[in-house]
């Protein structure tokens, strides 16, 4: 796992989006793994610059991590809406090559079962970006959610559903059920982006990066995978006890591992 500490929440965005693009630079037809809330945000502004600027995206394939069960894919915080005003549009993406779980299907579990046969059939995750939850879950994989989980209909933490509330009217219009990537899921990604930014991340991050890999932090389980980037900013990184020393080797990469 490389961790990869700078100073404001825009330079992990531009950190991110470079990966991203020297993917995309070497294989057009990459497949993403997009993310929603807070976290990757930047990283769509950061690509969204670099389209205007000449960045080809159309032919990149993308999944999103999870969805909500019961919300009308009109709903604004759908992630079906979510994804096509954050990434679809302003990246230039053919909208027939973005899925996203289908969270109104009449049999959730067949519908779970053919996103991951439409994963499969695309070659698999090239990159999936990643947020945090501050109660550790990645995607919407909760506490004690399996590390071999396929994508599933997961009933949303409490903790969860308060800290999405700001997104709805009130605490009562956010969803309690969703369709999420399982934690197997993303570990088949050929590389993991996880992003984060602010002290609200800082316990979470600390528990994923440097605790012991547990179920009761699903972000702990980038710990098993071969190439996993965690990008924060200082605030998020506030917690860890080794910043220094990620600091210094990402200083000092040999040429040929450089990114950014």
């Amino acid at each position: 796992m490389e961790i990869v500490i700078l100073p404001t929440p825009a330079e992990v965005g531009r950190a991110a989006a470079a990966k991203i693009a020297h993917l995309v630079a070497r294989r057009p037809e990459a497949v993403l793994g997009v993310a929603t809330g807070s976290s990757p945000l930047a990283i769509y502004a950061e690509l969204a610059a670099r389209r205007a600027a000449g960045l080809d995206l159309s032919r990149v394939s993308a999944f999103a991590l999870d969805e909500y069960v019961g919300l009308p894919t009109s709903h604004p915080e759908s992630y079906a809406s979510v994804i096509r005003s954050t990434v679809t549009e302003p990246l230039g993406l053919d909208p027939e090559r973005v899925h996203v779980p289908d969270g109104l299907a009449p049999d959730i579990e067949a519908a779970c079962a053919r996103y991951e046969d439409a994963i499969a059939a695309a070659g698999g995750v090239d990159l999936q970006i990643l947020g945090i939850g501050a109660n550790g879950h990645i995607g919407f994989n909760e506490p004690t959610s399996s590390f071999r989980s396929r994508t599933r209909i997961k009933t949303l933490a409490p903790r969860t559903r308060e800290d999405n509330a700001r997104f709805f009217a009130s605490l009562d219009e956010v969803p309690t059920h969703c369709i999420t990537q399982g934690l197997g899921t993303i570990l088949d990604a050929r590389e993991l982006v996880l992003v984060a930014q602010g002290e609200n991340k800082a316990a979470a991050i600390a528990a994923a990066v440097e605790g012991p890999v547990s179920s009761m932090v699903p972000g702990s389980v980038l710990q098993w995978h071969r190439t996993a980037t965690v990008i924060l900013d200082e605030a998020a990184a506030s917690r860890l006890q080794l910043a220094d020393y990620y600091r210094y080797t990402f200083r000092n990469k040999p040429d040929f591992q450089r990114w950014d």
